[in-house]
């Protein structure tokens, strides 16, 4: 009989409730959900702590209120439809006082080089022991008896971290400096950098000494609205207790809409990883199975570009003051045509970023029009990072 139960226990452990394939993009997940009766694909996002967004041309129904988001800087108020049911993976998940929020995402699939309709968050996994299986493109959804509290970590390639008693339907955990000074900063798979944090953050663990100006300004995307932000590099840093000799935070020049927490990990982190969330005993297990914990800086053109709605065209939307493309006259509302010869029609930000960064000192191509002259330059990417003094 106690044999018996011993190999029950043990099935509960291995035996995961289900398996959930999902896709990976250099900056995102996409999985598969049904919302409303409706087959969707989104981006998953822990940050997010709600349920589902999706972009209002997809009818799942009448609209049923308002809601406040919150992101790094401040909120917004967007629309919502009612929630009625919302199947992940085969299993209903409880979608009590849960809502949809609608906005216009129609680019969303640019943005991320993969067909997007939306955003799902948090809420969809947090009831389950919830395994993010980077290496296998998979979630595994674990039953209540998955204890990881239970495992010990190597503290090399796995770990154990202990959330933080703060945060509403959030994973916040610990960071440390070099001083051992904390900081708390949320896991978040729909922060495409490595890390995001705040001016004020750092200058309060001391990593961002009086009076000092970096360079290389450029604007982050959110919620509300652009922020002036920079590239800083920071080091020998402990995240959630793995040591990370050094590695690029972006980091906004405005306080945190957060009164307690200090900014969230990222994707460039968390792709290097396997995780198993148990929200309800608080603790997440990390296994670092590509054995890196950060990708080496990219050499940039310092410039960014989009679609203009206004003249329906590909423009120069920053440009980063000190960096190639400023050196070379390149200036916003130029129109950029291609890089490298390739066309960049229907390319997102995100792509386009991609196409123009590439190794520090190699050479990228840019075609350019402004005021109808057509302009062809070579630049040559370079590092805009700072370095705290």
């Amino acid at each position: 009989m106690l044999s018996t139960l011993c190999l029950l226990a043990a099935l509960s452990q291995a035996s995961p409730i289900a398996e959930v394939p999902f896709r990976v993009t250099d900056e995102a997940i996409i999985v598969d959900a049904t919302v409303n009766g409706k087959t969707v694909s989104a981006m998953f996002d822990t940050g997010f702590a709600g349920a589902i967004v999706l972009n209002d041309a997809i009818d799942v129904g009448p609209p049923s209120g308002n809601i406040l988001l919150r992101d790094f800087v401040g909120e917004i108020e967007v629309p919502t439809v009612k929630l009625k049911s919302l199947v992940f993976g085969g299993q209903s998940v409880d979608v009590s006082g849960l809502e949809i929020v609608q906005q216009p995402l129609a680019r969303l699939s640019q943005v991320y080089h993969a067909h997007t309709d939306g955003i799902l968050g948090f809420s969809v996994i947090k009831n389950f022991v919830a395994e993010i299986d980077f290496e296998h493109h998979r979630f595994l959804l674990h039953p209540k008896s998955f204890d990881i509290t239970t495992r010990m970590p190597d503290n090399r390639r796995t770990f154990l971290a202990r959330m933080l008693p703060m945060g509403q339907s959030s994973i916040e955990l610990e960071a440390r400096t070099r001083d051992g000074k904390p900081m708390a900063l949320s896991l978040d798979t729909g922060n495409a950098f490595y890390a995001t944090t705040h001016k004020d953050s750092l200058e309060r663990v001391g990593l961002w000494p009086d009076g000092w100006k970096p360079h290389y300004p450029r604007y982050s995307s959110i919620a509300s609205g652009p922020v002036e932000s920079y590239a800083v590099r920071l080091k020998q840093m402990s995240v959630w207790g793995v040591p990370v000799a050094e590695s690029v935070w972006d980091v906004i020049d405005l306080p945190s809409s957060s009164a307690e927490g200090d900014g969230t990990v990222g994707f460039q982190f968390l792709k290097n990883f396997n995780l198993v969330i148990d929200y309800e005993r608080r603790a997440v297990w990390l296994d670092n199975f590509t054995g890196k914990v950060a990708d080496d800086p990219p050499g940039e053109a310092g410039l960014d570009a989009g679609y203009s709605k206004r003249t329906k065209r590909i423009e120069v939307a920053h440009v980063v003051a000190g960096g190639p493309a400023a050196e070379a006259g390149i200036k916003e509302g130029d129109e950029l045509l291609s890089v490298d010869g390739e066309d960049l029609t229907m390319q997102g930000l995100r792509r386009m970023r991609k196409m123009l960064n590439g190794a520090p000192g190699s050479k990228v191509r840019l075609a350019l029009s402004r005021n109808g002259v057509l302009r062809r330059i070579e630049l040559t990417r370079a590092l805009l990072i700072n370095d705290p003094p």
